[in-house]
């Protein structure tokens, strides 16, 4: 797809990973984004994942999370092996990755991070990520991307 093509994109195409690119149309600052996301592609919210940039004892890390739920860090510090966990700053996480606020996706970052993906991913065929920019969705099977960013999966949502 002409003008659709982000790093995430890139290193999907380039290993060979089966994945479908869809655009949305959602304000970025609009209330309950993710929702909004999961309406506009027209599919189920728990298959639609947010990629959150955190720190776990000062190391940034992803926490890739359904829309419809909230990141318990206790659990993300745990999982990542760590003791405290807390959401990156904006910048630091724009930095970092390469992209903003917004269109961060797990996958084709600036430098990659240590990624931790929720379990329930794993019960879905595919799931929807940011493609890297805003307004774009990748739909790929979980697997696919655990075996790219070789991510860890633990049960991340907060009860």
């Amino acid at each position: 797809m002409a003008g659709q093509g982000t790093p995430a994109t890139a290193l999907l195409v380039k290993h060979g990973v089966a994945h479908r690119i869809h655009p949305y149309r959602v304000s970025p600052d609009a209330p309950n984004y993710g929702a909004l996301v999961a309406a506009a592609l027209g599919v189920a919210p728990e298959q639609v994942f947010k990629s959150l940039v955190t720190e776990v004892d000062g190391a940034l890390t992803v926490a890739v999370v359904p829309v419809t739920g909230e990141l318990d860090l206790k659990a993300l510090a745990a999982a990542a092996g760590g003791k405290r966990a807390t959401l990156a700053d904006r910048s630091v996480a724009e930095r970092a990755t390469g992209y903003v606020r917004g269109g961060i996706s797990p996958l084709g970052q600036r430098r990659r991070l240590p990624t931790v993906l929720d379990e329930s991913a794993l019960d879905l065929p595919t799931i929807y990520v940011s493609a890297g920019r805003r307004g774009l969705q990748l739909e790929l099977a979980a697997a696919d991307l655990v075996a790219l960013t070789e991510a860890r999966t633990a049960a991340l949502q907060a009860h």
